[in-house]
């Protein structure tokens, strides 16, 4: 079985998903991929949330923030195993901003785990997190129509985009 679930933040979908996981795994042992590298204290806070939401459901959780199908090294009977990855857009913007990532490979080693194991279920964002990107896109290109200049800095390199005054 393979299942992806999606909602927005707080909408109860890790919640279910574990609650799915448990009822597929039945007997399988069940395991819960971590994505989340918990930055700051917000981070490690909802870290723990969802160590306690996981209390009692006899899951063996492995830390896996990239190349998530480095994770089948650590499930003893991957064909007997129920496999929560938690959460895709945490391991997106991960492969995405950490070295060494690369987010090509996501869904061929999401398909590698869903090939090994008996189940796997897939928490992510739904539509908010387009939404918002769309929104800061939006800001950016009309904050940039009335800026004076506008420059991108790559690699510690200031380029210049648009110049109205000349500096000095």
């Amino acid at each position: 079985m393979f299942a992806l679930i999606f909602g927005g933040s707080g909408s109860g979908k890790s919640e279910y998903a574990e609650k799915l996981s448990c009822e597929l795994a039945q007997k399988n042992e069940k395991y819960y991929i971590a994505t989340m590298i918990p930055y700051g204290e917000e981070g490690k806070k909802r870290v723990e949330r969802h160590k306690k939401l996981r209390e009692g459901k006899d899951f063996y959780t492995i830390e896996q923030t990239m190349h998530i199908s480095g994770a089948l090294e650590k499930i003893k009977n991957p064909r007997n195993s129920t496999v929560l990855i938690e959460c895709m857009s945490n391991l997106v913007a991960n492969e995405m901003f950490e070295p060494g990532g690369n987010t090509q490979s996501i869904i061929k080693e999401c398909m590698t785990i869903r090939d090994k194991c008996s189940n796997i279920i897939i928490v992510t964002n739904d539509e908010s997190t387009r939404e918002y990107i769309r929104q800061l896109a939006y800001i950016n290109r009309q904050l940039a129509q009335d800026a004076d200049i506008v420059e991108e800095v790559v690699y510690s390199v200031p380029v210049r985009l648009k110049t109205i005054y000349e500096i000095i």
